[in-house]
């Protein structure tokens, strides 16, 4: 596990300013990060693989829990620019996870159905039970975040043309608020992932993939649609950010311009997240102590 304070470093408290071109480049990390980066490239991807491993094993057994006593149910929201990670994230930090227990949900344009709804709707149909792990690759933020660059988007959104005006970010800011702190009061855990990638790498990742022939089938070009937009869609990040990072669910900005790095501070910090909870297997009650020592005596008899 790492560090309280590592953890701390990459969340984002309520009130905090974010400027994502500083956290692009500096960060504030304490001195475990320090002394971690000082130790090279190789050192850094071994230690980072090591935390990751040790993390999957008690996220495995931290699931087993969240599952036994179906008590509490947690939602992961990844958000990123394209080719930040998301998918690898998922891969590798629920690659222990029992597939019984943990859904991943990815949000593409609505349809009709969904567009008669509110902007919610769709999105809550998808919650994870309780003694799940829900995952989404990309979330109702996008209605923050996509339709803020593109407002455009908006006019097919059968939205009354009254409910358009100067607070409508502010109001999405607070129906988002309001819906997670619902959630959490009926016991779901919110941890919420911006994998944060400059630019300039994002731009390196893309020529990756157009450059190795095991990597042409992740690209689109689609994906270079929004680039012209990134200084818009920093800009939409850093509000949604800043005004929905809440005590009960709060954002984390992770670097992740190793994703090896990445992965092992996001499996760091849902492991922490579930071993808080200070869950136990629940006994066995009175009827079901009957059958187990009737299944006893039956086999026993065999």
């Amino acid at each position: 596990m790492l560090s309280k304070e590592l953890r701390e470093a990459i969340r984002i408290d309520p009130g905090e300013r974010v400027n994502l071109k500083k956290y692009a480049k500096t960060w504030k990390w304490p001195k475990e990060a320090k002394e971690l980066n000082s130790l090279g490239t190789d050192a850094i991807k071994d230690a980072a693989k090591k935390i990751l491993a040790e993390n999957l094993d008690e996220l495995a057994e931290a699931q087993d829990l969240l599952y036994a006593t179906g008590k509490y149910s947690v939602l992961i929201v990844l958000q990123a620019m394209d080719a930040a990670g998301k998918d690898g994230t998922i891969k590798h930090v629920m690659s222990g996870v029992n597939p019984q227990g943990c859904q991943v949900f990815s949000f593409k344009k609505p349809s009709d159905e969904e567009l008669k709804h509110n902007f919610l709707w769709r999105y809550a149909k998808s919650l994870p039970e309780r003694g799940r792990i829900g995952i989404f690759n990309r979330s109702y933020y996008e209605e923050v975040l996509v339709l803020k660059v593109h407002p455009e988007i908006l006019d097919g959104s059968g939205l009354p043309d009254t409910r358009r005006g100067k607070s409508f970010w502010s109001d999405r800011y607070e129906d988002i608020n309001a819906f997670e702190r619902h959630l959490v009061r009926n016991g779901t855990v919110i941890l919420k992932f911006f994998l944060h990638v400059p630019k300039k790498e994002q731009k390196r990742r893309f020529l990756e993939r157009l450059d190795n022939p095991e990597k042409h089938w992740k690209f689109s070009p689609a994906d270079l649609k929004e680039r012209p937009f990134w200084n818009d869609y920093m800009g939409a990040y850093e509000d949604a950010i800043e005004a929905t990072s809440t005590k009960w669910a709060p954002w984390y900005v992770v670097p992740a311009m190793r994703k090896y790095v990445t992965r092992a501070l996001v499996a760091d910090v849902i492991t922490s997240a579930i071993k808080g909870l200070d869950l136990e297997i629940p006994p066995p009650s009175p009827e079901k102590k009957k059958l187990m020592a009737a299944a006893r005596r039956q086999l026993n008899s065999e």
